[in-house]
């Protein structure tokens, strides 16, 4: 049994309070005293959830498309040095071949029951099933039309692991595969779409729950048609992801989504890809060199082609930058996700009976340890 004393917690449900807290692989007991071993935090510490990251698709020099167990636990060593406890694996459009490796190697890898970085807790398949107009960093010959067969397969793969797939609503088949989603319990997440307002809401009249990258990718809001950046703000059925690396989305746009999207419908997402956690350089996305400069990833033709986001900055952006409040930004990164994911009654909160996902910032958003399942698995 662990302890963290008389430390400024955010305990769900009651904001930043003094408190110890007890543990092994969950929290025991919140309380003032304990007689558990201790350890010892910093003055000014800030003892937080985890972070859980729904849309990550590399880190560290690893991608989860590499197909290796490898390069999964790669990703999930690189993700704890920024307070993220739990991930999803992300895919993007490719081969069938490639995809299929890559679901198969997230089921050897959670079979494995690493304990040494950040939990893989599923899947995000971004694509094939997507507009080819709207395909972003994403190879155009590899988008496919939405095909409940194909995803039965990948899921197969995948140990039944996929828990959100990014779709355009607008494409043959859609409507279907949607359905067929919200009735097996997969977020069906509109993304990488041309589609407009009435395309969006029947896809949300389908069961459509999520907006993938909000902004990004998808037609914009028009004062003649509000497309799917309007959609996500107006219909209140859809949580929207959000890059909060000012590079993505400009700090007005921010603010406007948060000024017109309740907060417990937004969650902060990476889109990090293997760039992220090494020097800038050439790298690599889906067989398209990346070029990395100045915490941008960018296709030679200048589309931005994922981020090197780090989670702890992103919650620094909503509060500096945005004006949202530290303990809403940090639900965007917990609770939010944890909801969406279906994971809340066991991680994504302090509270007794949850897993034991810690991070712990210092007053410059550093993180300086991360418990994963009651184990310190970094610290700075």
């Amino acid at each position: 049994m662990k302890c963290f004393k008389n430390v400024t917690v955010y305990e769900a449900g009651k904001g930043l309070r003094v408190r110890t807290v007890e543990f092994d692989e969950k929290i025991v007991k919140i309380g003032k005293k304990s007689k558990a071993e201790e350890i010892t935090l910093p003055k000014g510490a800030i003892l937080l959830p985890g972070f859980i990251d729904q849309h990550i698709h590399g880190a560290g020099g690893s991608d989860g498309m590499d197909g290796t167990t490898e390069d999964i636990a790669t990703i999930a060593k690189t993700l704890v040095k920024e307070g993220t406890t739990s991930f999803l694996v992300t895919t993007m459009t490719q081969s069938k071949e490639k995809i299929t490796t890559a679901m198969q190697a997230v089921k050897s890898y959670r079979e494995q029951n690493n304990e040494d970085g950040a939990r893989v807790v599923g899947v995000h398949l971004e694509g094939p099933f997507i507009a080819s107009s709207y395909k972003g960093a994403q190879p155009l010959e590899y988008v496919k039309l939405p095909d409940i067969a194909t995803f039965e397969e990948y899921n197969r793969a995948s140990g039944n692991a996929i828990k959100i797939v990014t779709l355009a609503p607008e494409v043959d088949g859609a409507m279907d595969f949607i359905r067929y989603l919200s009735a097996n319990g997969v977020v069906a997440s509109i993304g990488h779409t041309g589609a407009k307002f009435s395309e969006i809401e029947k896809a949300v009249e389908a069961g459509a729950k999520g907006v993938t990258h909000t902004y990004n990718a998808q037609t914009a809001l028009h004062h003649r048609e509000i497309g799917a950046v309007g959609s996500a703000m107006l219909l209140e059925e859809l949580h929207c992801e959000l890059i909060a690396d000012t590079i993505h989305v400009s700090v007005p746009a921010m603010r406007l989504l948060v000024k017109n999207k309740p907060l417990d419908k937004l969650t902060l997402i990476t889109d990090a890809m293997r760039a992220k956690g090494i020097p800038d350089g050439v790298s690599e996305l889906g067989g398209q060199t990346v070029y990395v400069k100045n915490g941008e990833a960018r296709l030679e033709d200048g589309t931005l082609a994922g981020s090197v986001l780090r989670m702890n900055r992103a919650i620094q952006n909503m509060v500096e930058k945005v004006g949202v409040p530290f303990t809403q930004a940090v639900d965007c990164a917990t609770l939010n996700p944890a909801k969406t994911l279906g994971i809340d009654k066991e991680t994504g909160s302090i509270a007794v009976g949850k897993r034991a996902d810690f991070t712990v910032l210092n007053e410059n958003y550093d993180v300086i340890l991360t418990v994963v399942g009651g184990k310190v698995v970094y610290q700075a």
